[in-house]
């Protein structure tokens, strides 16, 4: 055989191998994450819930979901511990304090039409898009479209008597 013939092989059997080995970092950080994982920290589950840890056992987690409410989760079950910050904002809607060093910025564009000179009042004139032709002509037309409707009306209620 050929080293031609091999090489596609060869690309396959190297493809499969770097994406078992990311794959094997990816278990590796989740494991040393949840072992890592201690009573008071704030966490996301597989599912969605977010919950406090209370006591993290062998293979399990019991976390406090809510006032009264304790639930016992396998370890594998829990997809993120998550820092208090941002536990604070999803669970409580608490925003930690911003610096105020760094730039603010705005919610909308009014700060980037902004300046310092004052307006001038001739920019509040309405501008002229010719519609008012157009309109005027429609106005004109709509008593003689309600003549007739009217006079239709008069010839029915007279046939129907």
């Amino acid at each position: 055989m050929s080293l031609v013939t091999l090489l596609p092989f060869i690309v396959l059997i190297g493809a499969m191998f770097l994406m078992t080995r990311s794959a094997k970092k990816k278990q590796q950080a989740a494991a040393q994450m949840r072992n890592e994982m201690q009573p008071g920290s704030g966490v996301r589950t597989i599912g969605g819930m977010y919950a406090t840890v209370k006591e993290v056992n062998d293979d399990t987690v019991l976390v406090d979901a809510g006032p009264g409410v304790d639930l016992l989760f396998a370890k594998n079950a829990i997809g993120a511990v998550l820092s208090d910050d941002e536990y604070n904002r999803i669970v409580h809607g608490v925003e930690h304090d911003l610096k105020t060093d760094e730039a603010v910025v705005p919610d909308d564009a009014s700060s980037l039409t902004e300046t310092d000179e004052p307006a001038d009042s001739s920019d509040d004139q309405p501008i002229d898009l010719g519609k008012k032709e157009a309109a005027d002509e429609t106005a004109d037309e709509e008593p003689k479209k309600a003549d007739d409707a009217e006079l239709k009306k008069s010839d029915g209620e007279s046939d129907a008597k």
